[in-house]
């Protein structure tokens, strides 16, 4: 499907979930859809308060559903806070969705050609007329944000945010970790195969949570470990001992960590940083769920990524040389831990990986 094809299949779906939508409903849907939340922001606390003051009044829509938009984003409602989700949270996912939206005026121009095409074949209730008057207008202005049309309020009542979808995914996992947190730390395990998207999902968590990211990739084995005996070891190519000894229970008994990364380049454990406890704390890596230390987290989180698309990111990410290590020997070594120590199903929540 092509995007002409799908805006023109979103519009409509739109207008079926929403029939008592108005011209503007529809440039405020395609605007959201191009740029997501792209327009002034207030300090966070006032964000906060806003979002509180709303939620006051759509207590009992629970049910409403997340409404995906025909672009990188979708409109969250604030029902969805019922889930565990608390606002602090939700504000600074909002405002981080804000920051990474990007402007493209184009794009925009493209979905209203797609909205004059239905309007035209009667497909949106709108006479061709005012709609094209409507649209010289908007333009005419630059493309400014607009506000739903009375009409648009008066029926359904939207109380949501534009978040985007890369956040949307993974807000039940947001959820898990409010509920969590709540009166007491924890310790978050990331677990996946190669080019799963660990080390993003966990810089996510350390942007929203301000929390402390630790990687397995930290804790590589040292030449000396590096036996026949320790790879035929199912789970045996990463350095658990260490991480145990040196992260682990340290974070267990709420004490400084002295981290120390192992240097690949050289061979050599570098010398420790010292790490604070704090609130939330996530470990991402392949091996972090090893049945030795898995007993040391709050929640675990298993990335499930296709073989189709786990290839395709390695080959763009890596010389064909490197590529071809992953594909014959570390990506096997991961598998074989993954089946066998049925890594998957000890996960307490997974996510499908598949664009």
């Amino acid at each position: 499907m092509n995007n002409s094809e799908r805006t023109r299949k979103l519009l409509i779906m739109h207008y079926q979930q929403y029939p008592h939508l108005q011209i503007q409903d529809v440039f405020k849907y395609v605007y959201q859809s191009t740029f997501g939340c792209a327009h002034f922001l207030p300090p966070l606390d006032v964000i906060e308060e806003s979002i509180r003051k709303e939620l006051d009044e759509c207590t009992g829509e629970g049910d409403t559903p997340i409404d995906v938009l025909d672009g990188e984003y979708s409109r969250v409602p604030l029902s969805y806070l019922c889930s565990g989700l608390n606002v602090s949270t939700f504000a600074k996912i909002f405002v981080a969705s804000a920051q990474s939206s990007a402007c493209d005026v184009e794009k925009l121009e493209a979905k209203l050609a797609v909205a004059r095409q239905l309007v035209h074949k009667k497909a949106l209730p709108f006479p061709e007329a005012e709609f094209e008057k409507a649209i010289m207008a908007w333009k005419s202005d630059g493309y400014p944000a607009v506000h739903h049309s009375k009409e648009f309020c008066k029926f359904y009542s939207p109380h949501y945010r534009v978040i985007a979808n890369k956040y949307v995914q993974f807000l039940p996992l947001f959820a898990k970790i409010d509920s969590l947190t709540d009166n007491k730390s924890a310790v978050v395990a990331i677990e996946g195969g190669s080019a799963s998207g660990k080390t993003t999902l966990c810089e996510m968590l350390r942007d929203i949570y301000g929390c402390t990211a630790l990687h397995m990739d930290d804790f590589f084995l040292r030449p000396e470990q590096r036996t026949k005996e320790r790879f035929a070891e199912v789970g045996g190519n990463v350095d658990r001992e260490r991480f145990l000894e040196e992260v682990l229970i340290p974070l267990s008994k709420g004490e400084p960590i002295n981290y120390r990364r192992y240097d690949c380049s050289n061979g050599v454990v570098l010398p420790g940083i010292e790490i604070l406890p704090q609130k939330l704390t996530v470990v991402e890596g392949a091996y972090s769920m090893h049945p030795e230390i898995a007993g040391f987290y709050d929640l675990s989180v298993f990335l499930d990524i296709t073989p189709e698309l786990q290839k395709s990111r390695i080959e763009k990410r890596n010389t064909k040389e490197l590529a071809l290590r992953f594909f014959n020997e570390w990506i096997p070594l991961e598998k074989t831990y993954f089946d066998v120590m049925s890594v998957k199903k000890r996960c307490d929540i997974c996510f499908s990986v598949s664009q």
